[in-house]
């Protein structure tokens, strides 16, 4: 009895967690709005080098188990509803570089780009990886592609 309410709460709170909570049930663009969430965490609580790397890392981890839940609970591979990803891979996006608005905005477009459209293999990166695995590193990569491009555009202005 007590494993079957344990067993529900756990994949109520995993799927809530996939989901960002009620973001990722807007019915317009919630993949933005959870980058969008991204954003406005790291703008209004800016981390440490150390503390945004381990956002990212236990992120990825925590966002895998949460994403396979998620995918299980809505009978959906990938659904739009699960933006953990999005939210880690803006995070990735905006590791390292000056938490300028600017920068920060120029991580955002980028990132949204090369995860909305896929190009250099991010489309083989997800589909490679099962369950939440796939879905996370997708937008990993695309936010490590949007993170080198600032890191190089950073270095450039300076």
């Amino acid at each position: 009895m007590y494993s079957v309410t344990i067993r529900a709460v756990m994949q109520a709170l995993l799927t809530h967690i996939a989901t960002l909570g009620p973001i990722g049930h807007i019915p317009f663009g919630p993949g933005t709005f959870g980058s969008l969430t991204g954003l406005i965490c790291l703008w209004f609580f800016p981390l440490s080098l150390r503390w945004h790397l381990l956002l990212i890392i236990m992120g990825s981890i925590i966002g895998s188990i949460a994403a396979t839940a998620a995918e299980k609970q809505f009978r959906h591979k990938d659904s739009g509803k699960i933006i953990i990803d999005e939210f880690i891979g803006f995070s990735v996006a905006a590791f390292y570089i000056p938490h300028t608005p600017a920068l920060l905005v120029a991580a955002f477009l980028l990132f949204r780009f090369f995860d909305i459209f896929k190009p250099l293999m991010i489309r083989k990166v997800e589909k490679a990886l099962s369950n939440g695995k796939g879905v996370m590193a997708d937008d990993i990569l695309a936010g490590i592609y949007s993170n080198a491009i600032l890191q190089v555009w950073v270095l450039l202005k300076n």
